[in-house]
C-alpha cells in the first residue's frame, strides 16, 4: 500500500503530535507515524509543566523561545478544547521553586540576579518570595520549618500531559491526518525530490519529512545528513491518591492536579536508557517534598514511574533542515510539552512553507559539529 502526503511526521509524542497538528491546520496533507507503546517515550511520562523560569541561563534564545510558547499556550489549549471538547486543564497561574534553608535561598537569589542582568527585570519577571510572601500565595498549605521562600514566575503553569496527547490525536483524526500507530519506521531515505519511508506493509512518499522521534531521531536524522547528538536522562515521578486541594500553583518538583492527586518529581539520573524506578531515589524525592509540605507524610502514594528526558549537549532544542536534502527537518527537545504551542504554530507553519523560522535560527544542529554523541538503542 502506497500513501502520498505533503508532510510525513515521524514521532507521535508531544513534539511530533503538535507539529503534525499545526501542519494539518495550515492545509497540508499529513501522515504521522507513531511507534509502539514500548518505545522510549517522554510525553507519556511527563510531569506536566509549562515552564519558563529555569530556562536559558547560558542560552538566552532558549529563554525567549520558551517564554513565547508559554504565552501562546492559552490560545493553543482553547483551540484544542473547542475542536475536541476535551479540557487540557491548562493553568498559567505562575510557578514556584522552593528553597530549603538559607543556603538555597541565597543561591536562588544570585541565580535570579544573573537572569535579571541578562534579560532585564521586565522581560524576566521571576522574583524571589520570602517565606511570608510564599505563605500568602498558598494559604491552604502548611509549610515545613526549613522552607525559607521560593522563586516565582508569572509565566509558568501546568497542563495534564495525557489529556494533551489525547486531544492532539483526536484533533489529528478530525483534520484527516493519516495515523500509522504501533509500528516503527523500518526504512527511510531521500528519493527524487522527496522522501520515502517503509512502515510495515505501507510505503509513505512525502514531499517533506519531520523527524521528531525523540531518542530514535539520531539514526533517522543521519539518513538525511543531520547530526543529532542526544543523551538520555532519567526522571522518576511519584503520584498520590486524591487529597484535599492545598496547592493552587505548580512547582518544579511538586504539583497538585485539578483532580487532587499530588505529583512529586525531581530526579536527574544519567543511567543510559534504563526506565526502571528505584526506592532510593523516590525516597529522597519524598523526603524533600515532606520537608516542604509536612502534611504529605500522611498521604498515600499509589504509583511510581520513570521516563527519559531527551537532552542535547547544551539542553536546548535542535531545529534543523538538511542542507543536502531540503525538505527534511529535525525537531527534538526536552521540553516538548512547554514548547507544544510554538511547535503547533510557528514551527509547523515554517515547515509547510519549506523553511525554519528566524525565531529558531540559534537552535541549528551545526552548533554541535564537534560534539560526539551516544546512539540510542
Amino acid at each position: 500500500m502506497v500513501i502520498s502526503c505533503d508532510v510525513l511526521v515521524i514521532g507521535g509524542g508531544a513534539v511530533g503530535g503538535a507539529i503534525a497538528y499545526g501542519a494539518a491546520r495550515h492545509g497540508a496533507k499529513v501522515v504521522l507515524v507513531d511507534g509502539a507503546d514500548t518505545d522510549l517515550r517522554a510525553s507519556r511520562a511527563n510531569f506536566g509543566l509549562v515552564w519558563v523560569q529555569s530556562k536559558g541561563a547560558s542560552f538566552p534564545e532558549y529563554q525567549r523561545w520558551t517564554r513565547l510558547s508559554a504565552d501562546l499556550w492559552a490560545g493553543f489549549a482553547s483551540e484544542l478544547q473547542q475542536s475536541t471538547g476535551l479540557s487540557l486543564h491548562h493553568r498559567q497561574t505562575g510557578g514556584l521553586s522552593f528553597c530549603l534553608g538559607d543556603e538555597e535561598f541565597d543561591a536562588k537569589r544570585q541565580a535570579l540576579q544573573r537572569m535579571h542582568n541578562l534579560f532585564g527585570a521586565g522581560d524576566y519577571a521571576c522574583k524571589l518570595l520570602s517565606r511570608a510572601e510564599l505563605a500568602d500565595r498558598i494559604p491552604k498549605a502548611r509549610l515545613g520549618p526549613r522552607v525559607t521562600g521560593a522563586a516565582w514566575s508569572p509565566h509558568d503553569g501546568d497542563v495534564d500531559p495525557l489529556m494533551l496527547m489525547r486531544a492532539l490525536f483526536e484533533a489529528l483524526s478530525m483534520l484527516g491526518v493519516t495515523l500509522l500507530n504501533g509500528r516503527p519506521v523500518d526504512h527511510f531515505k531521500p528519493e527524487g525530490d522527496g522522501f520515502v519511508a517503509q512502515i510495515g506493509e505501507r510505503t509513505v512518499r512525502a514531499g517533506k519529512v519531520v523527524i521528531a522521534a525523540g531518542h530514535g531521531s539520531t539514526k533517522l536524522a543521519a539518513a538525511v545528513e543531520i547530526d543529532a547528538p542526544l543523551r538520555a536522562q532519567r526522571g522518576q515521578i511519584l503520584v498520590s491518591e486524591r487529597i484535599a486541594s492545598f496547592l493552587p500553583l505548580p512547582s518544579d518538583t511538586i504539583r497538585q492536579t485539578q483532580e487532587g492527586t499530588v505529583l512529586i518529581g525531581s530526579s536527574q539520573e544519567n543511567v543510559g536508557f534504563d526506565i526502571g524506578t528505584t526506592v532510593s531515589k523516590t525516597a529522597l524525592m519524598a523526603q524533600r517534598a515532606v520537608a516542604v509540605f509536612p502534611d504529605l507524610a500522611s498521604a498515600t502514594f499509589v504509583r511510581a514511574w520513570a521516563g527519559l528526558r531527551i537532552l542535547t549537549p547544551d539542553g536546548a532544542p535542535i531545529y534543523a533542515q538538511s542542507e543536502r536534502y531540503p525538505g527534511a527537518f529535525l525537531a527534538v527537545c526536552h521540553s516538548g510539552v512547554s514548547l507544544a504551542a510554538a511547535h503547533a504554530s510557528i514551527i509547523a507553519h515554517g515547515i509547510v512553507e519549506g523553511r525554519l523560522p528566524e525565531a529558531v535560527a540559534a537552535f541549528g544542529a551545526a552548533r554541535f559539529e564537534k560534539v560526539s554523541h551516544v546512539q540510542a538503542p
